[in-house]
């Protein structure tokens, strides 16, 4: 390999690209903070699914796709939920953007690395039952976000708490309700309620 290549830097990139963008926040959050979130979530649901529901779901596969799900992010920014989905158009459109910005972080992988990236990158070519655990985790990590901004009494975050509980719902995974019954109502505590 005779040149250099500028993927992690670009990957470094993304605590510069702030989230929540059209609302006010009280705790600000970048998109490598996000993927480190989706990431440990990700693991819990795959833990969850194994160890609870005695499923065999491959979790460092799977984390290893939720560390990279927002990767394009670093050159489209993170669009807004509601500006994404405004009608079919956006949509599509924005989707093939990210696939130019997939394609573009590809290619600037050393050849020798490609075919352990390239899945990572470009997610369509990884496990739907995978992706389904990841996109559950990304959910989560949104509806957790809400739950932060609420109780730190912003009310900016609630329709959009209701809106992503609907989202969860309809996902219908086992792993995410125990999450949510075992788990997630510590998320609201105080430290000096988590201390006592």
């Amino acid at each position: 390999m005779n040149s250099t290549s500028d993927f992690f830097a670009y990957i470094y990139r993304l605590r510069y690209i702030e989230r929540w963008s059209l609302m006010r926040n009280v705790v600000k959050e970048n998109v490598a903070e996000h993927s480190y979130h989706v990431a440990i979530l990700t693991h819990v649901l795959c833990t969850i699914a194994n160890e609870i529901f005695h499923k065999s779901v491959q979790t460092n596969e799977a984390v290893s796709l939720a560390l990279f799900h927002d990767v394009t992010e670093v050159f489209t920014g993170d669009i807004p939920t509601p500006v994404k989905h405004q009608n079919s158009d956006i949509l599509s459109s924005f989707r093939k953007i990210e696939e130019v910005a997939a394609d573009k972080l590809f290619q600037m992988i050393p050849e020798e690395l490609q075919s352990i990236y390239k899945p990572l990158i470009n997610d369509k070519e990884s496990s739907s039952e995978l992706r389904r655990f990841v996109k559950a985790a990304d959910l989560l990590d949104a509806y957790l976000k809400c739950l932060t901004e609420l109780s730190a009494g912003n009310r900016e975050f609630g329709t959009a708490k209701k809106q992503i509980e609907q989202s969860i719902h309809a996902m219908d995974m086992p792993e995410v309700t125990y999450f949510l019954n075992h788990l997630a109502p510590s998320l609201e505590k105080t430290l000096d309620e988590l201390t006592e």
